[in-house]
C-alpha cells in the first residue's frame, strides 16, 4: 500500500473477516497463514493488527473464496458501528449525517477503509467519494466494494435507516450485482460513472438527529484523537512491504529500498533481522502471494505473470513457484476448481 507508515487496526475488524470466511467454509488457519496475527489477540478482542497483517488476511480470504458470487461487497455488509469501537460510537453521536461524515473522514485510520475517502457536494446532493488508487492493483476492486458496502451499512445505522440515498455510482462494472446494491440501499447503482460515490439528499444530510448530546460527542472525539496517537506503527518490515507493493515495485534491490527509506543497506538489514525477517524473505512472500492471485484470478500467461512479479525470465519464476508450492504455476492453475 502506498502509505508512509503501517497503520494499526483493531483486531475486531479481522475477526469479522474470519467469521465471514467460516460461513463460507473457509477455515481459520487458511485465513491467518503468513499474517502473524496471534490467536491470543483474536480471542481477547483487544489487540491491534497492522495493515500489512490485515492485507495478508484479505489476500488469503480472496484466494479461498468461491470464484463467483461472493466478494468484497458482501464482506462489507458484515461491518457495523460496533465493529469500530470508539470511532463507530463517535459517528453515532454526531448531530447530523454531514457531521458524522466529516468526523469519519477526519479519523479515517480508525476505520477499516483502504480507499481514499473524501466528502463531496453538488447542488442538492451530499455524499462521499471513494478513490481506490492507493490500494495494490490485485486488491483494488475487492476493497473498493468492501469499503462502499461498509459505508452504506454505517450510514443506514447512523440515520436509523431514515436517509434516502439518491445515487450509488461505480467508475467501472463491479463484481457485485446491481440487485444486491439496490437491496441494501433502495437505489439501482450507476456503472461507468465518473467517480465511486454514495450520494444522499443535502437536506437529509443536514437533518439533526434526535437525542444529540454535544458533551458526549466532544468526549468521544477526544478519545478518537487519543486513539489516533496509538495507531501508528514504525515497523520497518511493514514499510518495506508497502514500498514493494507501491511505488518501488517487486524488482527493487536492497540498496534501492534502503535509499527510499533513508537508511544505509546495513542498517536496513539489521532492522529487519531485529523484526525476525529479511529483505529477501519479504520480497519472496509478496511475490508468492501476488502470484497466487494472478494465477487464480486472471488469464495472464506464465511469462506475463513472471514479468509482473519483476522476474527477468519465466524460468526463474517457475523455479521459485515450485519452491513455494511444490508444483509448477501451470499445475497449480490446472488444479483450481472451475
Amino acid at each position: 500500500m502506498q502509505h508512509s507508515d503501517d497503520k494499526l487496526h483493531p483486531v475486531a475488524i479481522s475477526q469479522v473477516m474470519l467469521n465471514f470466511a467460516q460461513r463460507h467454509g473457509i477455515d481459520r488457519q487458511t485465513c491467518l497463514l503468513g499474517t502473524g496475527i496471534a490467536d491470543a489477540a483474536l480471542s481477547s478482542g483487544e489487540g491491534l493488527v497492522s495493515r500489512t497483517q490485515e492485507m495478508r488476511l484479505i489476500e488469503n480470504l480472496m484466494l479461498a473464496l468461491p470464484a463467483a458470487g461472493v466478494g468484497g461487497f458482501e464482506l462489507g455488509r458484515q461491518y457495523n458501528l460496533a465493529t469500530f469501537g470508539v470511532w463507530g460510537f463517535a459517528l453515532r453521536t454526531c448531530k447530523t449525517l454531514r457531521d458524522a461524515a466529516a468526523l469519519g473522514v477526519r479519523y479515517l485510520p480508525l476505520s477499516t477503509a483502504y480507499c481514499r475517502i473524501t466528502v463531496c457536494e453538488q447542488g442538492d446532493t451530499f455524499g462521499v467519494t471513494f478513490d481506490p488508487d492507493p490500494i495494490p492493483a490485485h486488491l483494488r476492486q475487492f476493497l473498493l466494494e468492501r469499503d462502499m458496502a461498509t459505508a452504506l451499512n454505517l450510514v443506514r445505522e447512523i440515520t436509523f435507516q431514515g436517509v434516502a440515498f439518491t445515487g450509488i455510482e461505480f467508475t467501472g462494472e463491479p463484481d457485485v450485482a446491481a440487485s444486491a446494491v439496490a437491496e441494501l440501499c433502495g437505489v439501482v447503482p450507476t456503472f461507468h460513472a465518473r467517480a465511486n460515490r454514495i450520494l444522499v439528499n443535502r437536506a437529509g444530510a443536514n437533518q439533526p438527529f434526535p437525542g444529540y448530546d454535544p458533551v458526549l460527542t466532544r468526549m468521544l472525539e477526544q478519545q478518537c484523537r487519543q486513539r489516533m496517537d496509538t495507531v501508528e506503527s514504525s515497523g520497518v518490515a511493514g514499510k518495506v512491504r508497502q514500498k514493494l507493493l507501491g511505488e518501488l515495485g517487486l524488482g527493487a534491490t536492497l540498496n534501492d529500498m534502503a535509499s527510499e527509506l533513508a537508511l544505509s543497506s546495513r542498517s536496513l538489514r539489521r532492522k529487519l533481522e531485529q523484526e525476525g525477517t529479511s529483505y529477501r524473505d519479504l520480497v519472496e512472500e509478496e511475490r508468492r502471494q501476488l502470484a497466487l492471485q494472478l494465477l487464480g484470478n486472471t488469464t495472464m500467461k506464465i511469462e506475463e505473470v513472471a514479468a509482473h512479479l519483476a522476474y527477468t525470465d519465466a524460468g526463474g519464476f517457475v523455479r521459485a513457484f515450485r519452491r513455494w508450492q511444490g508444483c509448477s504455476p501451470s499445475e497449480y492453475r490446472g488444479d483450481l476448481p472451475g
